[in-house]
């Protein structure tokens, strides 16, 4: 995922909390905030001291970008998209990950309606 898709400053954290719409399950808290002048979406991640050590939180954050980098064509919105991961994340595999985040991008109607949800 290029540097340019993603949320670095505190103030454009703020924005999309104070103004964006959330949703959430077990594993992630996800908010997202439209945004009709920009070309494409941006990502912000954030992820506690709580959840781990710096291993555990940045394999959380890696795992994170690659789902946004496999799922890019299929993301339907054109603003900001912020995730918190909550405690469980710590012991997912990458494919418990994934499944998790189609999870809440479809309760959020943030995907195309033909990406499935697992491997079969």
């Amino acid at each position: 995922m290029r540097k340019e898709k993603r949320i670095k400053k505190n103030k454009e954290f703020q924005q999309v909390f104070q103004h964006g719409k959330s949703m959430a399950n077990r594993q992630f808290v996800l908010y997202v905030l439209e945004k009709k002048d920009q070309a494409e979406f941006k990502i912000g991640l954030s992820v506690s001291k709580k959840i781990g050590n710096a291993v555990t939180r940045n394999r959380i954050k890696r795992y994170i970008r690659q789902v946004f980098t496999e799922l890019e064509a299929d993301i339907v919105t054109t603003g900001d998209i912020v995730i918190i991961a909550r405690k469980p994340t710590a012991e997912m595999s990458y494919e418990e990950v994934k499944s998790s985040l189609i999870h809440i991008f479809k309760k959020i109607s943030l995907l195309r309606k033909t990406v499935p949800s697992r491997k079969d």
